[in-house]
């Protein structure tokens, strides 16, 4: 007792969307663009200054911790 195999029927909806779906190739490019000599000195010194505000703005610690730490200085 074999199956039949069936034809797959093809719906309506995706044959009329089909031309919106296009290829995509595999492997993506993700090359960075060459940048002028003046903008890469910009963006260097934006991240050095960004990475100096982190450094010197980081979360304080909550009352909870504060208060266990000097809880146990004691």
């Amino acid at each position: 007792m074999a199956k039949k195999e069936k034809k797959k029927k093809v719906s309506a909806k995706k044959e009329k969307y089909a031309k919106f779906h296009k290829e995509k190739p595999a492997n993506m490019d993700l090359s960075m663009p060459d940048l002028a000599p003046e903008s890469v000195k910009q963006s260097r010194e934006d991240i050095e200054r960004i990475e100096r505000w982190l450094k010197m703005h980081r979360n304080p610690p909550t009352k909870e911790v504060n208060l266990r730490r000097m809880l146990s200085k004691r």
